[in-house]
């Protein structure tokens, strides 16, 4: 950072800062007349990050309510622990939900509210790159609600820790629609900033430069050291300066350096000994810093140079003082995290195992999943002398908040090992039940044939037993296996066994499981009974507190209402649940309704809709990969109709997720978008291929509507062979050759573009100026290009010209200014020389470059290429 410490002053200077400091102020003066934001701080560790949002909360004294709290560097951080930082600067309310269980979408709307009721308010949340997974819910669900409010959010993280998969981007990437975003990207000083910073101290300021490139921390550091030369590195800086302190006020210090993240003061004690001028001494170096009863380093990278510079045997005593305080105090369930963190780090496998499972269960309860995960593998590695049913249940317990996390592999592989150990104590009720969760696992990132024979392999176990509710779970589980394999008469089977079992074991949850069975698998062909039966498993999952139950209730509703073509009914629907599951955090359930609305808007006719739906999903992942398949076949659609070009790509990977899963539904949806894409490119081959593995498996599991959907546009692209299932819909009318009549139905379904389709197959000069109308005004100019041909074969020369080409960068909103600067961005090019080479002015280049980053939902220039190159914006420029 760029505030200065000597070893006799604290003297602070903030500098090449001004322009960034400018633009937090812009963002904060946007947010006062109420069109709140964030602003994101980045840069390097020791990139001045601190010290910028310091001066900037500085001179909002007075003018606005301040709150600010830090992530932890804990090896798993606390949850919520930056809310339960600034928590005591509010009111009660928020003190007493963090006491209890603090469930994300609770403490989001009390956080929201005491924010509102200190209007202008700028909450601060620094080094969110260690944030826990139930503080990014926070952030996300209020982030989500601040655009009105009088609120500005600042996040600072580091860029170097923030890959693509990394929470804090998937959460970024989230936030890039709808929400003013101001990213303030801190670069290392300049020689000349070096150079003022260098000259009171007589240091050579080239050298200085060279050894610290330009990081504001290190060139701090290296000043303060006092030393005549520059030392090799910025470890050694920090030690010299520690060096000058006395003996007994370096032991403070090293207390501080392992009693992350904040040392409250009788925790120095604890380790230390009497602080009294001995803290005097270490605040007065400039290395520590103190506030509201507790003292810190003033930067981690200070802190970990003189935590690595412990020997062993230092190291081992002060972890175990910090577990035997820690662990004293009465408020220890508040700290389970650092009891654990110390217990590890101490190597006390008792205490660990005593603290670790409970700080995982704290943090599921709060919604810090991955903390939990976390926990738990910490607990399990001490688990050697545990029972084995005692680590089966820790082994469910990971596998349940890896699965949660995105973590398929590690979710398996932990229920594969609790299954042996059920195994092998003889216990085939809980070696069951854990199968039959494995299955459901399994099915997630489309390990289908496996999901399929473990879910057997559950019920052909539990079935030998007395009939209970791992029994019915494990029906239930099965009907939805061998649903997705259509495999109808054996899931009606299932679902059927589930619900009469878990009637008569009177198990709500289980009840609430089969129920969903039941209607899943379209048991009642009749749609009003079916949500008769979604409203009755609704009720029992809202009483029982399961979200993601009520959450499936939304869906089920809003794909009821979509086979019944009730637009209306079905886009509330999915309003409602989209809503639910953004109040509620429950992520997974949210991307199957966005990837499922996506396709009604597409089938509605209202593309660019689909297509930012679509493009909402694919900025997400999840171990769930169908709803992923879903989108990239959505979005291949919107641009292989309007004449967008490198659809391929989408293909290719919505192919190769479907493919290995052998089940109809998902290979089928990618097979007919692939022979959609195939005929208006002129590719029989292609669309042959596209569809010869879909309708096989078609014909074989016996899927007369696939079939029928499959085998008519093999014909529309030029495949003749006779029609070889028997159904009804307008696949079939297209196939028995009544064009009017299939275009007919197409139109009744509310589904234009197949409808004019149709048209264009009946052949007239008139059905084909309807159906070229309907494309044109679409927006499909590569239908109406194909549907031009035979109007002009007729001799009709009075056609209307089809859209121009949408730009490649319309799908991600770009204009084609932006879409030139994206692309020389993509070949390295730095602003000046993108504004030499299209002659611009380096400002605009300047807010062309932001525009990008923004509709990308990219923090760095980086990034933004990588995700053009995904979505096909960079080729053939």
């Amino acid at each position: 950072m760029t505030l200065l410490g000597d070893p006799h002053l604290a003297v602070g200077e903030l500098v090449e800062r001004e322009r960034e400091l400018a633009v937090l102020e812009a963002a904060f003066e946007q947010a006062s007349v109420g069109r709140g934001g964030a602003a994101f701080v980045t840069a390097e560790a020791g990139g001045g990050k601190t010290a910028l949002i310091e001066r900037f909360c500085a001179r909002l004294a007075g003018s606005a309510s301040v709150l600010r709290g830090a992530c932890d560097a804990l090896f798993t951080p606390r949850p919520l622990g930056p809310i339960q930082d600034l928590a005591p600067d509010l009111g009660p309310p928020l003190t007493d939900l963090l006491l209890g269980d603090a469930i994300p979408y609770q403490v989001a709307a009390t956080l929201f509210e005491e924010l509102r009721g200190n209007e202008p308010a700028v909450l601060v949340i620094e080094d969110l790159h260690w944030a826990d997974e139930a503080t990014l819910d926070v952030l996300r669900l209020i982030t989500r609600r601040i655009a009105t409010a009088r609120v500005l959010i600042v996040l600072s993280f580091r860029d170097e820790l923030v890959d693509a998969r990394h929470p804090v981007r998937v959460m970024l990437g989230e936030l890039s629609s709808g929400l003013t975003l101001t990213r303030v990207a801190l670069a290392p000083l300049s020689p000349d900033a070096v150079a003022q910073l260098a000259e009171p101290y007589g240091v050579d300021p080239g050298g200085l430069h060279r050894v610290t490139g330009g990081n504001p921390f290190f060139v701090t550091e290296v000043l303060a050291a006092g030393g005549a030369g520059i030392p090799a590195t910025v470890r050694d800086a920090v030690l010299a300066r520690a060096a000058r302190l006395t003996p007994t006020a370096r032991e403070v210090h090293e207390a501080v350096s392992i009693a992350t993240p904040n040392t409250e003061l009788w925790l120095v004690e604890a380790l230390s000994g009497e602080i009294d001028a001995r803290l005097d001494e270490c605040i007065a170096s400039g290395m520590l810093v103190s506030a509201d009863g507790a003292v810190t380093f003033r930067h981690e990278l200070a802190r970990l140079a003189l935590e690595e510079s412990l020997t062993t045997a230092r190291r081992l005593s002060l972890h175990r003082s910090a577990l035997e305080a820690l662990a004293s105090r009465s408020d220890s369930d508040l700290n389970l995290a650092r009891i654990a963190h110390h217990a590890d780090a101490a190597g006390d496998g008792n205490a660990v195992l005593a603290f670790a499972p409970a700080a995982a269960a704290r943090a599921s309860s709060v919604g810090a999943h991955r903390e939990a995960a976390e926990q738990y593998a910490r607990a399990l590695h001490h688990s050697g002398a545990l029972p084995p049913g005692d680590v089966a249940e820790l082994l469910k317990r990971r596998s349940r908040e890896c699965y949660l996390t995105d973590q398929a592999d590690e979710a398996i592989d932990a229920l594969r090992r609790a299954t042996t150990c059920y195994r092998e104590l003889g216990d085939r009720a809980k070696e069951g039940e854990t199968l039959a969760k494995l299955s459901s696992i399994l099915w997630c990132p489309g390990r289908g044939e496996e999901a399929r024979l473990t879910a057997r392999q559950a019920v052909e176990l539990l079935e030998r037993l007395p009939p209970g509710r791992e029994l019915a779970l494990a029906y239930a589980n099965l009907s939805f296996v061998l649903a997705w394999a259509v495999d109808d008469a054996g899931a009606r089977q299932s679902a059927r066994r589930a619900l009469e079992l878990a009637e008569r074991l009177d198990d709500p949850d289980v009840l609430c499981d089969a129920l969903f069975a039941v209607v899943l698998r379209g048991i009642d062909d009749d749609p009003d009974r079916g949500l008769a039966t979604i409203d009755r498993a609704a009720a029992i999952a809202e009483a029982r507190g399961l979200h993601e139950r009520v959450a499936d209730a939304h869906l089920a509703r809003a794909l009821t209402a979509t086979r019944m073509h009730r637009h209306d009914d079905a886009r509330i629907a999915f309003e409602a649940g989209l809503s639910y599951c953004g109040t509620h955090g429950v992520d997974l359930m949210e991307l199957y309704l966005l990837a499922n609305r996506a396709r009604f808007e597409l089938d509605l006719g209202r593309w660019s809709e689909a297509a930012e739906t679509a493009m909402a999903v694919l900025r997400r992942r999840a171990v769930s990969t169908y709803p992923r398949t879903l989108a990239l076949s959505v979005l291949a659609l919107v641009r292989a109709r309007r004449g967008d070009p490198e659809i391929l790509p989408l293909l290719g990977e919505a192919r190769a997720l479907a493919e290995p899963t052998r089940e109809l539904p998902r290979i089928a949806l990618a097979a007919v978008a692939g022979a959609e894409a195939a005929w208006l490119r002129g590719d029989a081959a292609g669309a042959r291929e596209a569809t010869d593995d879909a309708l096989e498996l078609a014909v074989r599991v016996g899927s007369a509507r696939d079939i029928a959907c499959l085998q008519a546009w093999r014909r529309r692209a030029g495949i003749e062979e006779p029609a070889s299932a028997a159904t009804d819909g307008p696949y079939a009318l297209e196939l028995a050759g009544d064009a009017a009549a299939a275009a007919a139905c197409w139109s009744g379904l509310g589904q234009p573009y197949e409808a004019a389709l149709a048209l264009a197959d009946v052949g007239s000069e008139g059905a084909l100026r309807e159906s070229l109308e309907v494309l044109t005004a679409l927006g499909a100019r590569a239908p109406a290009a194909i549907v031009s041909r035979p109007l002009r074969a007729l001799g009709v020369r009075d056609i209307r010209r089809g859209p121009r080409p949408t730009p490649r960068g319309n799908v991600a909103g770009l204009t084609a200014r932006e879409s030139q600067v994206l692309a020389l961005v993509g070949e390295g090019c730095r602003n000046a020389e993108i504004a030499q080479r299209l002659f611009l002015s380096r400002r605009t280049v300047d807010s062309h470059v932001s525009a990008i980053l923004r509709k990308l939902g990219a923090d760095t220039r980086i990034e933004a290429a990588a995700k053009a190159a995904t979505l096909g914006l960079l080729q053939d420029r």
